[in-house]
């Protein structure tokens, strides 16, 4: 094989990567895990002058359940991992029967910026279905791979092929509200209210608390036991073990502003999201069969893994 042959093979297969990436990092927007509550008492308590003050946990279970309840909602957010990649998500996503929707991803810096320039675009269109997750490369990219433009990633295919971290990726494709993040603090037994801000002009109450990672994946999500150990080996190679999250609720109970914060071997992990429109009409299409690729299959003639090309 020559060097030529060689690098676009790579690329190709870090393409693939990056993508599958985004497809957990672009709905971290709206999460990072899922709880049943916790054992904190969330009792109002009362105070003087007959005002009664709410405690933080009282507070965040009401957001959970009316952010829950609202269906769908506008997207907007930027991450950045460390020297890996930044990136920004626009769009509207849907909950109310598994995950839909579509965002539009663009890639501000990193390697990973760098390997989508070689493939003629650092923009990505992605759309969620119940079931999948798609993502539309550029035309350079298409030419390289027989022409078709979408990536399909079945969501059983990805927990096959990436052990641990496939099987919580599965879990959470399919499970993502972006009252997640509000349950995150629920299930951290560590929770404070920061006080009153505003957020783009809405009134708020921000607050915060720091969460253990492997152990929230634990608690709230449906691994087995060997694909629990299996992600939580694969979450320290990464450096990944707590995370700061900070939220904001606007006066109707509902997520405006989310911010999360933890380390990565790669450097400092940071993603911020804003909320609005709640209620707004969400539709994903799936992209036509003809101009389809399934990641599977094409990894198989790269001769790549997902586990080798994400590590």
């Amino acid at each position: 094989m020559g060097v030529g042959r060689m690098k676009s093979t790579s690329v190709r297969r870090m393409a693939l990567a990056i993508a599958a990436t985004t497809a957990l990092t672009g709905l971290a927007a709206c999460s990072s895990g899922d709880s049943g509550g916790s054992d904190q008492d969330d009792r109002a308590s009362g105070s003087g002058g007959g005002v009664t003050k709410v405690s933080p946990i009282a507070a965040l279970r009401s957001a959970e359940k009316s952010t829950d309840a609202a269906d769908s909602a506008q997207v907007e957010s930027t991450t950045v991992m460390g020297s890996m990649m930044s990136m920004t998500a626009d769009g509207a996503l849907g909950w109310a029967d598994g995950i839909s929707g579509t965002l539009t991803i663009e890639y501000t810096g990193g390697t990973m910026a760098d390997t989508m320039r070689q493939l003629g675009t650092t923009k990505m269109e992605a759309r969620y279905l119940p079931d999948a997750y798609y993502a539309k490369m550029g035309d350079a990219f298409a030419r390289q791979a027989g022409g078709k433009h979408w990536i399909k990633y079945d969501y059983d295919d990805l927990a096959d092929l990436a052990g641990g971290s496939g099987a919580y990726l599965k879990d959470q494709m399919q499970n993502t509200t972006p009252n997640q993040s509000v349950k995150l603090l629920l299930a951290s037994g560590d929770v404070k209210k920061v006080g009153e801000e505003k957020v783009r002009g809405k009134d708020t109450t921000h607050y915060s608390g720091t969460v253990d990672v492997a152990d929230l994946a634990g608690k709230n999500s449906s691994l087995s036991a060997s694909q629990l150990a299996d992600l939580k080996k694969q979450l320290e190679q990464a450096g990944v073990t707590t995370e700061t999250v900070d939220i904001w609720v606007d006066d109707q109970d509902l997520l405006v502003k989310k911010v999360e914060k933890g380390q990565m071997a790669t450097g400092e992990l940071t993603q911020t999201a804003y909320y609005s429109d709640y209620g707004v009409k969400v539709s994903a299409e799936e992209p036509p069969a003809s101009d389809t690729e399934d990641f599977k299959k094409l990894l198989e003639k790269q001769g790549g893994t997902v586990a080798g090309t994400t590590s």
